[in-house]
């Protein structure tokens, strides 16, 4: 039996919805009819198609959102690293080998307390209002490590990344491209059936864009989808590797070139980029406006990880965007909504279209301009996630 769902008394409903109002189809007085866990209808309270729901439930002027899509996250891990934070804002400067000691400690936790960690990240996400997010591997480097990454992610997102090529691990510190045969070889054959997505870290330090294309191609030719780390610590090669794999998206974006932008402007690559790096690292701020003005799909994420962005707060990073990169709310928004399922190529959510899963936040708020208006506050008063 199907059973209907309607949610009224909204003061402000974002659907992303061209047929509504203004970029983020604002509905005012509004109210939603789920079925089944699928979006039904949307529209003004007094038009509500009441005798169609099994259930009326009151939103008592609050905003409604879609669930936010965090699309980069690395949430399977062991250790801490606040020791390194402490002396990074005492003014030691980021480096990506910092990596390694969470490796180390993620190779010496059991699954258990791996997968106790992640249910509270979970919990967490959930709390402050996001539906939809990616976990990346990448802690363990070896075969039977980064398997296991990815089944414990599997077990709470479909949305699995492998990113075997995060730093080569010390014990091929003098041989990188044989631990490259690694990634490409037998990790990748232990670890494709357990992911959605290939990643590689395209960066001084870290993997050449010769080593990335093997890497990417290698998980292309597996029916892995392409996403990339590039242009963190230095404008690179990564986001035109990047565009010509057609991958789903190219994250940091920190320094970008003239040609970047035009290439990722033409293409179908979305830039995800991820403020909580920029503040946890006090690296400049990705330009934000230079990319929406050149016309760039924009997604953001939270990268949440141990070393250089320990957060899992999108609205968070939605009050940073809007404070440190140049964008209105209205876009940090729709970059931290629609931009992230685009950044997972996904119709089905980031967004409360007809069709659409029913995933929505109740922000303890008016308006969703409060999400950065009132930063670090708790605005979701509830998240709603529908049932697969």
């Amino acid at each position: 039996m199907s059973r209907a769902t309607l949610l009224t008394g909204i003061g402000e409903l974002v659907t992303l919805d061209p047929q509504h109002d203004g970029p983020l189809g604002v509905v005012a007085d509004a109210a939603l009819l789920t079925v089944d866990g699928r979006v039904e209808w949307t529209g003004p309270a007094s038009a509500a198609p009441r005798e169609d729901a099994d259930e009326v439930l009151d939103a008592r002027g609050a905003a409604v959102i879609p669930g936010f899509v965090d699309s980069h996250t690395h949430l399977v891990f062991g250790g801490d690293r606040s020791a390194e934070f402490e002396a990074r804002m005492a003014g030691r400067p980021y480096s990506a080998g910092g990596i390694r000691s969470t490796v180390a400690a993620t190779r010496a936790a059991s699954d258990d307390g791996l997968r106790a960690r992640l249910a509270g990240f979970v919990a967490e996400l959930h709390a402050q209002g996001t539906t939809t997010f990616e976990i990346k591997s990448g802690y363990g480097l070896t075969v039977d490590d980064e398997a296991r990454i990815l089944r414990l992610a599997r077990e709470v997102t479909e949305e699995t990344t492998f990113l075997g090529a995060h730093v080569v691990p010390a014990e091929f510190a003098d041989d990188p491209d044989a631990y490259v045969d690694v990634v490409t070889g037998p990790m990748l054959d232990a670890c494709a059936p357990h992911a959605r997505w290939v990643d590689v870290f395209c960066e001084r330090g870290a993997f050449s864009v010769e080593q990335s294309r093997r890497v990417l191609t290698a998980g292309a030719e597996r029916g892995l989808g392409v996403r990339v780390h590039a242009s963190q610590l230095a404008p690179g090669d990564g986001v035109a590797l990047a565009v010509e794999l057609d991958a789903a998206s190219v994250d940091h974006c920190t320094y970008l070139t003239d040609a970047d932008v035009e290439r990722l402007a033409a293409s179908e690559t979305v830039a995800t980029l991820l403020p909580g790096v920029e503040f946890s690292t006090r690296q400049p701020y990705p330009d934000a406006r230079r990319l929406i003005d050149a016309g760039v799909s924009v997604a953001l994420a939270s990268d949440c990880n141990p070393g250089s962005s320990f957060t899992s707060s999108l609205p968070f990073c939605i009050a940073v965007a809007v404070r440190d990169m140049g964008m209105t709310v209205a876009e940090a928004l729709r970059a931290a909504t629609l931009g992230g399922a685009l950044a997972l190529r996904r119709s089905d959510v980031g967004h409360l279209r007809r069709g659409a899963r029913a995933d929505y936040a109740v922000l303890d708020a008016p308006s969703h301009v409060h999400l950065a208006y009132r930063p670090g506050v708790p605005l979701i008063a509830r998240t709603h996630r529908a049932t697969p």
